[in-house]
């Protein structure tokens, strides 16, 4: 089994199947409006310590810019009082704590975030990037699948419907001639079909190493955790489909927003300036996050500095990496958040195999949700106040502010 894994507090039983706790699936399946109708209004959870930033978080890389602007003391230099980030153990409880006032400051896949802004009616809005690239699909070490083409027939994990994972991967799939398709796991699969499920990021590693899925697709460090514990490889790096990608994203209510715009600036400042040190001090960031240094992620130093540093240098990537022209990392850190991605964002998920009610995503109009999602004035602000992100890989050249989208398999 995968060593390290019970650091995370694993769900997955073996021999009993892939757990699926944490109403995870009633919330993928359409279940929103249910839990959150037993939630209190958002506007009226916000008037409770509002002063106070509490910060809820999964142990994954992604929520890098948040945890070390806490382990820098950046929010304390703001003049913010924080309390001491927490960690859930999945999607679903980390949403509802958000949706309920428990966490006021959260990071969110970003689809995530688009499905409970026009989807549930939660009035998340979007502040920045948490950070771009940063996710992979590993599949079983020995299993024979050397491209997606041999992903045929095959039982794939991923962390969320609504995420750049399923978006990235089920274009990948339709590019190699194959069908995503979710089925019950023990279903007849035809000759080009891939099913698809949800497990939370800490099951995925025990459940390959179980040999219960043939592969999954999420966050570091659960990749580098499943190469080095759980006899994984790495078939794809998501930025080497989709250049410099979102994936995660620092979110807010908008009502506290509203009711504490200086409040939000501070946060949005000290956000900024830890994203800026991470992109420049990557090694050093991951011995801190990890578990043998302040202990904000449970895996230990040698797996978190190889989720974060370990790309194109290594020469086990050596024939998977494609596209080593785009300069990219396997994680990189800037926050402006390109309204060109959140365009793509709608226009893929339009053509993205999801469970539950998806009825919305059918009057969404890329333009309008490019405006309504984000709010620029927070992160522009702090970014002319930081220009060093400027020199972060994954930033456009010439005008930083714009890009267009590069998505190719």
């Amino acid at each position: 089994m995968c060593k390290d894994c019970d650091q995370y507090d694993l769900h997955y039983a073996p021999g009993g199947g892939v757990s699926r706790r944490h109403v995870l699936d009633r919330l993928a399946m359409g279940g929103l409006a249910a839990l959150l109708s037993a939630l209190p209004d958002a506007a009226r959870a916000m008037e409770n310590d509002v002063d106070t930033l509490r910060i809820g978080y999964l142990p994954i890389t992604d929520a890098t810019p948040l945890l070390l602007a806490h382990a820098k003391g950046y929010f304390e230099e703001e003049g913010l009082k924080v309390a001491k980030p927490e960690l859930i153990r999945g999607w679903a409880p980390l949403i509802e704590g958000f949706a309920a006032g428990r966490f006021n400051v959260v990071h969110l896949l970003k689809p995530t975030a688009l499905w409970l802004r026009y989807g549930g009616h939660v009035p998340v809005k979007v502040v920045a990037w948490a950070h771009t690239n940063g996710s992979a699909l590993v599949v079983q070490g020995d299993g024979g699948v050397k491209s997606f083409a041999d992903l045929a027939g095959k039982q794939l994990a991923v962390p969320f419907w609504y995420s750049t994972h399923n978006i990235v991967l089920q274009y990948a799939l339709r590019k190699s001639g194959l069908t995503p398709v979710i089925k019950p796991q023990d279903a007849t699969l035809g000759p080009k079909e891939v099913n698809l499920q949800i497990l939370q990021p800490p099951d995925m590693p025990p459940a390959l190493a179980a040999r219960k899925i043939d592969g999954y697709i999420v966050a570091e460090p659960f990749n580098a955790l499943g190469e080095l514990n759980a006899s994984a490889r790495v078939l794809r790096f998501t930025g080497d489909i989709w250049k410099n990608h979102p994936c995660c994203v620092v979110s807010i209510l908008q009502p506290l927003i509203e009711k504490r715009p200086e409040w939000t600036q501070k946060v949005v400042n000290a956000i900024v300036r830890a994203e800026v040190y991470a992109s420049q001090n990557k090694e050093e960031v991951a011995k801190l996050l990890s578990r043998d240094g302040l202990g904000y992620l449970p895996a230990p130093a040698k797996v978190v500095t190889r989720a974060i540093t370990g790309y194109a240098q290594e020469p086990a990537y050596k024939d998977i990496i494609r596209h080593a022209d785009w300069g990219n990392g396997r994680i990189d850190f800037q926050p402006w958040p390109y309204p060109s991605a959140t365009r793509l964002i709608v226009q893929q998920l339009k053509d993205t195999k999801i469970e539950g009610d998806r009825v919305f995503l059918d009057k969404l109009d890329p333009d309008f949700v490019t405006k309504d999602l984000v709010d620029y004035a927070f992160v522009k602000q702090a970014l002319a106040r930081y220009p060093d992100w400027r020199r972060d890989r994954s930033v456009a050249s010439g005008d930083p502010f714009s890009r267009q989208e590069i998505i190719a398999l």
